[in-house]
């Protein structure tokens, strides 16, 4: 597997697999589900050893098997919604939600939530008719909320903002497609990209943020999907990208400061897919899946890095998927010490997962009731940040602090590695879910707004 990394400039990744690192030891454990009882059923899990192997492996993503216990979301709490979107300091997110109803007479509405002060608080941002269900919403740093609506064949865009007991809106402008999907918020808080599929090409829209409305700025060949941004000023876009004709999906990225110019970001294998998931600008660490190491598996470089990419062996778990959502900023040249939020998806719901590159373990944690499944933000002093909404609790945030890494040894119980001094296979113990333990064991509390 060959190398090829971006130098000399501002985008690049480490991008090779390394099939020859040696396994470490996994701690087996009886898979459970998170309890869904309880205002907040946060709870902790022992940590697994990890493996840095970018060898043949199971695949992360299973299907979830039938056993655990069934997480339903209380009775009394709103509708789940369809998406939750942050801004890039976590100050506000806004989503779409719906009052209580039967199903199909819910009148759809954004609700922005407020994040950065001392209790959390939504407000909601309803019109004079209820919104559709497929609209997407997207938090500006000023605090207002960009909505991109469908109308037959257009798309259509504007701001809202709360004015005294009511809604204003700002109308921007249509874009004639018949498709087209939000990007994250740039982390300059003021713009929103949008991006809309072609025969041949994928346009990339400024829809907010601009001088006269939405206008595109970029067209990239091939078909192209994700949307993680690569620096804080906004500049460095990456993508998913297939060629025109099919092939390999590989992450590039696009500058926007140059009109859109395409580079080469990850290049595995030449045969293999290399999706970009995250990236911290702070740090250079990058979260990616490829089947480079023969099926889907989670892996983590740095930006800019000529060392090859790794592929835990605690990130590969039995009939579950895991996918990374936030990762602690403010590490300014130490990717392996950045905190990493995942998502953690199996038969008794989803519940939350916290590894760091040099820990080499994933914790897990109960989520809290009413959580948006990939929803949170990390402090810098490692803090993770868990929005959710439920019957009790309309807005709130659970605190998760970063628990503490030990040692592979301390965590099996064993005080050496394996025959002839090595490190001990993945093949001695297969990676198993943990079951999370009781609030009170869990270094967590709830911040939300009282009633």
């Amino acid at each position: 597997m060959t190398a090829c990394a971006i130098e000399g400039g501002s985008a690049g990744a480490a991008a090779t697999a390394d099939p020859e690192a040696e396994p470490e030891l996994e701690e087996p454990g009886e898979p459970a589900g998170a309890d869904g009882s309880g205002p907040l059923p946060e709870a902790t899990a022992a940590g697994q050893a990890d493996e840095e192997d970018g060898g043949a492996g199971e695949a992360e993503e299973a299907e979830a098997s039938s056993t655990g216990a069934d997480a339903r979301p209380d009775a009394d709490a709103p509708p789940l919604p369809g998406g939750f979107t942050l801004t890039a300091d976590g100050a506000y997110a806004a989503r779409l939600t719906a009052a209580p109803g039967p199903p199909g007479e819910r009148a759809w509405y954004p609700e922005r939530w407020t994040l950065d002060g001392p209790e959390p608080y939504a407000v909601p941002l309803p019109l004079d008719q209820p919104e559709e269900p497929d609209s997407e919403v997207a938090p500006l740093a000023d605090g207002r909320v960009l909505i991109r609506r469908r109308v037959a064949d257009r798309q259509m865009f504007s701001l809202l903002y709360p004015t005294g007991p009511g809604t204003g809106e700002l109308l921007l402008g249509a874009v004639g497609c018949a498709e087209m999907t939000l990007l994250p918020p740039s982390p300059d808080g003021r713009c929103v990209y949008a991006l809309a599929p072609g025969e041949d090409h994928a346009s990339l829209w400024l829809v907010a943020g601009g001088a006269f409305g939405p206008e595109e700025v970029a067209r990239i060949p091939g078909r192209c999907s994700g949307g993680v941004w690569l620096d804080r000023a906004g500049r460095m876009l990456a993508l998913d990208r297939q060629e025109r004709g099919g092939g390999p999906v590989k992450a590039v990225a696009v500058d926007l400061g140059r009109r859109g110019e395409v580079t080469p970001l990850l290049q595995i294998a030449p045969g293999s897919d290399d999706r970009l998931l995250l990236a911290d600008p702070d740090s250079g660490l990058l979260l990616l899946r490829s089947d480079a190491p023969g099926h889907d598996r989670l892996g983590w470089g740095v930006l800019g890095s000529c060392l090859p990419v790794r592929f835990p062996e605690c990130l590969r778990l039995a009939d579950v998927a895991v996918t990374p959502f936030a990762v602690q900023p403010g590490q300014m040249l130490m990717p392996e010490s950045c905190a990493v939020a995942l998502r953690i998806d199996g038969a008794p719901g989803s519940w939350v997962g916290v590894w760091r590159p040099a820990g080499r373990q994933l914790h897990q944690f109960a989520a809290p009731l009413g959580w948006v499944p990939g929803a949170g933000y990390w402090s810098r002093d490692g803090v993770l940040r868990l929005p959710y909404a439920n019957g009790a609790t309309p807005c709130g945030v659970a605190l998760l602090d970063a628990p503490e890494d030990v040692e592979p040894s301390s965590v099996t119980g064993r005080t050496g590695g394996g025959e002839g001094g090595g490190e001990p296979s993945a093949a001695d113990a297969a990676p198993v879910v943990c079951k999370p333990v009781p609030l009170g064991q869990a270094p967590l509390h709830g911040a939300a707004r009282p009633d």
